[in-house]
This record gives structure tokens, sequence and C-alpha cells, in this order.
């Protein structure tokens, strides 16, 4: 399934969205959001946590002898009753042609279960029971230096001499900015492998690196100085002709100066926002892709370090989540090898150019003429910059799914003999959480060893949302999904959801999706230190099938700040999301939420949607769509792929609300004919009719245009309202296919 973020998605007016005034919408890109992870299987009726541990003795050695009764789990600082335990060992034979899972007897209180005879090489202290399944590993290539990317290269190739079983799954896979390229499919064959190695080693490219954070503070020490030559000037030949000459020139360098620095520093800012979200969504889509598979999944991540800029922390921590709900541990390995200079070097640059700043415009009085960049921006860089730090977000990754990140080595190999251990032996517990409620809210998990001595490596915490799910959770959505299953349904907020069909000859299931509520509903909170009000709010789509399952689901987290002195005009706006689906032919049932965050306030509305199975010949038809307003477009705007653009302008499309007489003359309505058939002739005239309580009160005929070089033909009318009395009302157009009509309809109400 595709998804396209559009013009009517709303946009950032601080950190992920503007609200527009009147009638408008709230345009451009958000951000997502929140905390951490899950490994579990949660199901409809029971819910039961599963957690793999690792533990290592003071010399780094699997500890292999510890029972159920060794084990102490926390949930949120809360006491579980462990109610099931087994050992887990693969075996390790090398000439085995598939490796066997080695399985102690459960250590449950409800039913303990037989032993039977070991059969692994190296079988757990207590008896075993067998079964067969091989261990499964992805390795992952971000962009990567030359340097980098041979390491990487190396150190893959060593795995397939030194940590490699007969029998293990084996998938290579790279990111690059705009998309996940596919290496190697899972296999075990060796040839293969070695294969999907070298061609990750040779097309793991790494994006130009280069120093903007440095030109940046260049510039800003050049414009420093040219300010304080203009002071010195001014002070000394007040008036002077030639002095009011000098002090202009310097005035128009200074002024270029701190010009290219904002545009230098911003250039920056989304540049590493870019590199950052493409790791994220590369992780993420492998997660995805083994969430499936039962049992623990291993990711070996080659990277020199993740771009955790403020924006992409929230994508990052829904990373994790994912991860450990899918049972997946990522190994991270820093593919820089040893570093001369640290990150660390880069955020003490950054606070010591904040700090000439702040004593550049103390000595300056704050003349407006300096550069007025805020000085928390300074922070925020070094921030960033201590984020690149490797031991930071690829620790963090690895650490916090039970895995490990190697660093500061040019041997990354060295790793793999504990990664193939920890793929091959581990203890899994599972426990039915005291508190149980599917809320959405992240769950810490604590697991401890009563062994001195004894280090362990196991997943933080899950997200306590049900399992089926056809996406990745991220954290901002648990709440949300969790407001989706209440019964009743809340309807605390004002708000429109729809969902529409729009069947291109190249897509078919083209599924656009709009949620919309004013944005006077949402709570505003004031910050009067910094003249700003920021609000919190989330909205998730999700798409269930006719058997209730869900198919795809879409959502954004907004985290607003606005001006205080925009934020009358940003009430009187509305939020308007828009994201795209691609679906399969058949009946979907849209089920959207609204949740502030702030409030804790909420609404669910639904909406369905019919997509169409392809045919051989005649017309097609998108939903029939009942217009709000419309708006005239940029030429740019135009050139942008949305299939509610029409001619010059949007339409944007009315989700229920009644319409009223005496505000408006008559009902807009657009709709588009795709004529893909060449062969046939496409239809010339439409039928308009009106219906109330299912029969037709009145009917008309339209004339329909010639289709466009795409095929459509995009057909805008309007229906008077004059002669029609309050109630409700069905508006039907149909075309001729054959001797047979296509038809679509759309319901309305008409108030006085």
């Amino acid at each position: 399934m595709t998804r396209h973020v559009s013009r009517l998605v709303p946009p950032a007016l601080a950190l992920a969205a503007v609200v527009a005034t009147g009638a408008a919408n709230v345009r451009g890109q958000a951000a997502p959001s929140s905390p951490e992870q899950s490994i579990p299987v949660f199901g409809a009726e029971t819910s039961q946590v599963l957690v793999d541990v690792v533990v290592r003795d003071r010399k780094g050695r699997l500890v292999r002898d510890l029972s159920a009764s060794d084990f102490e789990v926390s949930e949120d600082r809360t006491k579980q009753t462990i109610t099931n335990f087994r050992v887990v060992a693969l075996a390790t034979d090398r000439a085995s042609d598939s490796p066997q899972a080695v399985i102690a007897p459960s250590q449950s209180s409800a039913s303990p279960r037989p032993t039977v005879a070991p059969a692994a090489a190296t079988p757990p202290a207590t008896g075993a029971a067998t079964q067969s399944g091989p261990a499964v590993i992805a390795f992952l290539f971000d962009r990567l230096s030359p340097a980098a990317r041979d390491t990487a290269h190396r150190a893959a190739l060593a795995y397939t001499d030194r940590g490699h079983v007969s029998g293990d799954l084996v998938g290579v896979f790279g990111i690059d900015v705009a998309s996940l390229h596919v290496f190697q499919a899972f296999t075990g064959d060796m040839t293969a492998i070695r294969g999907g190695f070298d061609r990750a080693g040779r097309q793991a490219q790494a994006l130009a690196d280069a120093d903007f954070r440095s030109q940046s503070r260049d510039l800003d020490t050049d414009a420093q100085k040219t300010d304080t030559q203009i002071a010195a000037l001014s002070t000394a030949g007040a008036g002077a002709a030639n002095t009011s000459l000098a002090v202009a020139s310097l005035t128009v360098q200074r002024d270029f100066d701190l010009m290219q620095s904002n545009m230098v520093s911003a250039f920056d800012r989304l540049g590493r926002d870019q590199q950052g979200f493409a790791s994220t969504n590369g992780i993420m889509s492998v997660v995805n892709g083994l969430k499936a598979l039962p049992g623990r999944k291993t990711i070996v991540y080659f990277s020199e370090g993740l771009q955790l800029s403020s924006n992409v922390l929230a994508e990052f921590r829904s990373v994790i989540a994912a991860a450990n709900r899918a049972n997946v541990t990522v190994y991270a390995i820093d593919a820089g090898g040893l570093r001369i200079h640290g990150t660390t070097e880069e955020a003490r640059a950054e606070v010591v150019a904040m700090a000439q700043r702040r004593i550049h415009q103390e000595e300056s009085g704050g003349r407006a003429s300096a550069d007025d960049r805020p000085l928390t921006e300074g922070l925020e860089r070094a921030e960033d910059a201590m984020r690149q730090n490797p031991h930071a977000g690829l620790g963090q990754l690895a650490e916090e799914t039970g895995g490990f990140l190697l660093a500061n080595t040019n041997d990354a190999s060295q790793g793999f003999e504990r990664i193939q251990e920890e793929m091959r032996f581990y203890y899994l517990l599972s426990y039915s959480p005291t508190n149980s409620a599917l809320d959405g809210s992240y769950r810490s998990i604590t697991v401890k060893v009563n062994r001195p001595g004894v280090s362990v490596y196991t997943r933080k915490g899950y997200l306590a949302v049900r399992p089926d799910t056809a996406v990745p959770v991220r954290t901002y959505e648990g709440p949300v999904i969790a407001v989706l299953e209440r019964v009743p349904r809340p309807k605390e907020l004002p708000m429109h959801a729809t969902a529409l069909s729009f069947p291109e000859s190249k897509r078919l299931g083209r599924v656009p999706v709009m949620v919309e509520l004013p944005a006077s509903a949402l709570s505003f909170v004031l910050d009067a230190k910094k003249k700003v009000y920021t609000a919190d709010f989330s909205i998730v789509a999700r798409l269930r099938d006719w058997q209730g399952r869900e198919v795809d689901r879409l959502g954004r987290h907004y985290p607003l700040t606005i001006p205080a002195d925009q934020i009358e005009a940003t009430k009187r706006g509305d939020v308007l999301f828009f994201q795209e689906t691609d679906l399969a032919p058949g009946r979907y049932t849209l089920e959207a939420a609204v949740y502030d965050s702030l409030t804790q306030k909420a609404s669910v509305a639904t909406a369905r949607v019919e997509v169409g199975a392809a045919t051989d010949s005649g017309p097609r038809l998108s939903s029939l769509v009942l217009l709000k307003s419309v708006e005239k477009l940029s030429a740019a705007e135009q050139a942008k792929d949305n299939p509610l653009h029409y001619g010059e302008t949007i339409v944007y499309p009315n989700m229920g609300r009644p319409y009223s007489k005496a505000a408006v003359p008559a009902v807009g309505f657009f709709v588009t004919v795709y004529t893909d058939d060449d062969e046939a002739a496409p239809p010339t005239q439409a039928t308009i009719e009106i219906l109330r309580d299912g029969k037709p009160t009145a009917r008309t005929a339209t004339p329909l245009g010639a289709p466009d070089k795409a095929g459509r033909i995009q057909q805008a009318g309007a229906l008077p309202l004059e002669r029609l009395a309050p109630g409700d009302y069905t508006l039907r157009l149909s075309v001729p296919n054959g001797a047979e009509l296509v038809s679509r309809q759309a319901d309305f109400v008409v108030e006085p």
C-alpha cells in the first residue's frame, strides 16, 4: 500500500502544523511522535506478554542454567507473576542441514510439561523438547562513506565464516533517501548471501555530508566582526559622509553573511531530517516485514550514526516500539570504526558559538540589525550533534530492543560470535499483566535475575494495543487506537471524516482519506515566557475490510506551536488531515479518531468506501464528491498529483455537514469518469437524480466533456437548494455502459 502526503495535510508553523484561517485548511508537513516499545502477543480476549532474555556472567559468557525462580519481572514497577518459562536453544552444528530449536519444558505452575531427550549439540541443563525452525537474520546497510562501506562489507563477509549456521535464513537490505533496496531476499544459500553482501558493499552510498554547521558558524562570526566594525565607525565618525557610506557598505556585507548563514543552517536542518527519516523508515520497513515470523528475529544494522534531530526523535521511538512488538532484536554496528574526533566536539563548538552570539548581542545593546535568530536554536543544534554520536542513537536502538552496539573498532566481525550466541540461546518468559487495559499507554518492563554478577539483556517495554494491526504501531498512535476500541465511541470533539475512491488506470485502488475538525475545538496552552501557544493532538484513520480486519492505518501527530499574536486567527481555521492509500477491490469501513493529548478529549467518526474491481471495458466512476468549498491553485500547486484538482482549483469535500438554504444557494458536486478503453466511445452524457426516502424526486441530464490525455472526464456542477424542503436527500449520478448504468451516489442534509 502506498500513501502520499498532499498539500492538504496540516503543515508546520513551528514543529508540525499551521492552522489556516477562515474556511481554508491546514497544510504542509508534520512530524510523528512518542515513547517506546513492545514485543508481546496481545490477543483479543487474553493478554500475554512475552519477554526474551539473554543473561551473561562477568566474563561475558552466557548463563545457561537458570530456572523460572531465578527471574523477577516487573511492569511499571509492579511485580508480575511469570506464567510460563522456557529455555530456547537453536542447534549450533554447522554440518546440520537445518537447525533445531531446543526448548526446555515449561515451568508454569499451572501445567508442567514432561521432559524429553535433548536434540541439540549444546542442550540446556534441563531436559528439552525439540522444534524445528531456523534463525532469521536481516543485514541492513544504511548510507555509508566509502571507508565505512568497506568496513561493513568485511564484517558481513566475516559472518559467513564465523557466524553462519547451516539452515539460517539471511536477507540483505540497503537504505537510501527514497527507498529500501533488497540486495538479497531471505535465503539459506551461502553463495547468494555473499552476493547480497557484495551488492550492498558496492551500492550502500552515503549522502554528501558537507560541514554545513561549520560554514554557518563561520558566517555568523564574520557577521559579528562586521557588526563590531559598524559600531566602531558609527561612534567615531557620526554624521560624516564617508563614515555613512562605509557603514552602509559594511551593513550590506553583514546582512548578506547572516542571510547566507540562515540559508546554510536551514538546509542543514532539512537535510538531517531527511536522512533521519530515511533511516528510521528503512528500519521500520524491515521490522514490519519480520513481524509475521514466529520467535526472536535479528537485525544487524550497519550505520555511521543516526541523524536524530528533534523532528525525527518521535519516529525513532516508534521504530523501537515496533521492533519490540514484533520480537525483533537490533544489533547496531558503527561502521565508522575508530574515530579520532567525536561528535561531542561538534556539540561543544555549537555551544561556544551560541555563547559568542549572546555576548555579542549584549555588547551591541541588542540592536535589531544583528542576527535575530533565537538563541535556543544553538542549543537545539548542539543537542542534535550529541544525538549523532553512535553511542547515543545506535546504542539506544540496540539496548532498548535487547541487542548491543559494537563501536570504536575497525574489526566489526568480532561481534558476530556474540550475536550468534544470543540468537541461539535465550530464556523466554511470559506473564499476564496486572494492568490488562489495552489503553495504548507505554508499559516499562524490568527483568532481574537472582544471581550476583550477571548482566541482563532484554526489551524495555511495550505499547498496550491489540496485535492485529496491518502496519507498525507508532508510539503516538497507541492512545488513539485505544480510543477506536472504546465502547461507546467518544464524541467529545466536532469532527468529520471521509474516504473516497478514484479508480485511475494505474492505481485502481487509489483512496484519499480526509479528517476535518475546527481548530477552536483543540486546547491551546500559553507559554507566557516564550509568547507562544502550544497544542498537541493526533489523528489516526483505520481502514477495515468486510470481515473487520485492519488493512491499513494512516496517522499523524501534530505538536503545534503558535505565536501568541496569531492564536485568534488560528482558532478561526480548520484542521484538514489528508493522506492516501491503495486498496484491493472490496467494501471498507473507515474509522477515524482525533485525540487531544492535553485534555485527553477524543472523537471517532466513521465512513464507508467501495473500491470496484477492474473492468475489461466501459467507464469507471470515482466517488461522487459533495463540495464544501473550492480554492484556486498556483501554477506549481496545479502540477502536483491530486485527484481533487479540478482545472486551476482544488475542491474540498463536505464530509457530512448539513447545507443551510439560508447560507448557500446550491450543493456543489464533483466526479471523475475514467475511460481507458480505446475501442469504446466515451460517454457523452450523465444523468443526475435527487432521491428522498429512496425514491427519485427529480431527474436531469448533463453533457460530459471530452476525456483528457489521461482518459479522465472531470465533471463539476451545482444543485440548487431553493426548491428542496429541509430533510435528508441522496444525489445520484449515472453514466451509460452499454445497456446498463454505472452509478455513484452521496447523501446530504438540507436545513432551513
